[in-house]
């Protein structure tokens, strides 16, 4: 099944991104909003018929410090569902299965496990540190929401690109995103600039956490690395990737994004699943290589990136 035409192949390869309407089955997308809302226990402030409880944070009743199940400030992220067969049915559908093969290569792809570990079964990657998504995680990250910011106003939004081996990650709406409602933010053509600026190509190096040596634990970032990601932000402008429910957004594994602030009424929900090729453990090592797309698909490696300027609005909706 080919369902990526040439111009969005080459739109992928030149921007890091693209951008498929209607690409997660509408019923899937309903029962994945009823795991979330069936998630909470009795009692909580926030309800989820009453749209004027989701504006953040949440109550310090409803906080929960669980990191499969993380309810803090205006982050909710549902992690203890992701081998859940319903959702990764909708995940690891046809036609985005496809999708990523004519990115990747047919029969690359690792599959999900139906019941398997969910992302966050081992914990944090070090005491008081973030969720490692690909530490024993078997399905999809989970699904993560944004409460509405009400009259919070944050400061300029950052991005930053992830640590952990993959090779193509999604963002899947559940739920309409209007703009600037917390949608994934993108910043094209980075991945073509953060890519050589990595030790390895798909992994990073990590730092132990020592109690006796507070100052520094986690991924080590190259000070080339550093330098590029600020001129990233300086001269490059995000792409808001608001849509309706069954939007998806594929992206390339070092593609500088982040999640928007959500300055609108309406709680933002996605599901988030990383792609990895069954030959990844073999790879993941090397440096970054002269050509970059050394791993990736045959039609992708031939295209020379060059796709119509009408591209350009439908794959900056926002701008549309």
């Amino acid at each position: 099944m080919n369902v990526l035409t040439d111009d969005e192949i080459a739109f992928f390869k030149t921007n890091g991104y693209l951008i498929l309407r209607g690409a997660l089955d509408p019923e899937g997308c309903s029962r994945a909003r009823d795991m979330l809302w069936a998630s909470l226990p009795d009692g909580t402030r926030i309800r989820r018929d009453d749209p004027s409880t989701h504006v953040g944070p949440f109550a310090d009743s409803d906080t929960n410090d669980d990191v499969q199940d993380l309810r803090e400030g205006y982050r909710w992220q549902l992690r203890r569902v992701g081998t859940d067969s319903q959702l990764l049915d909708l995940v690891f559908c046809d036609r985005l299965v496809a999708a990523a093969e004519a990115l990747l290569g047919a029969g690359t792809l690792r599959a999900p496990v139906v019941h398997g570990m969910p992302m966050g079964t081992q914990g944090a990657a070090w005491p008081g540190g973030p969720v490692d998504p690909a530490l024993g995680t078997e399905g999809v990250r989970g699904i993560y929401c944004t409460l509405p910011y009400g009259e919070h106003r944050p400061d300029r939004l950052g991005c930053h690109t992830d640590g952990h081996p993959f090779n193509l990650g999604i963002v899947g709406l559940i739920g309409d995103v209007p703009p600037d409602g917390g949608a994934f933010q993108v910043w094209p053509g980075s991945h073509r600039r953060l890519y050589p600026t990595f030790l390895m190509q798909y992994d990073q190096p990590r730092i132990p956490y020592y109690d006796h040596l507070p100052s520094y634990k986690g991924i080590l970032h190259t000070p080339e690395y550093e330098a590029e990601l600020a001129r990233v932000i300086e001269d490059t402008e995000p792409v808001d990737c608001c849509g309706e429910a069954g939007d998806v957004v594929l992206w390339h594994h070092r593609l500088a994004h982040a999640a928007g602030h959500n300055h609108t009424d309406v709680m933002r929900q996605a599901v988030l699943y990383d792609f990895t090729k069954t030959d990844l453990d073999d790879c993941r090592r090397d440096p970054p290589q002269d050509e970059m797309w050394r791993d990736w698909s045959e039609a992708l490696r031939a295209s020379e990136g060059t796709y119509p300027a009408a591209m350009d609005r439908t794959q900056r909706p926002a701008l549309a």
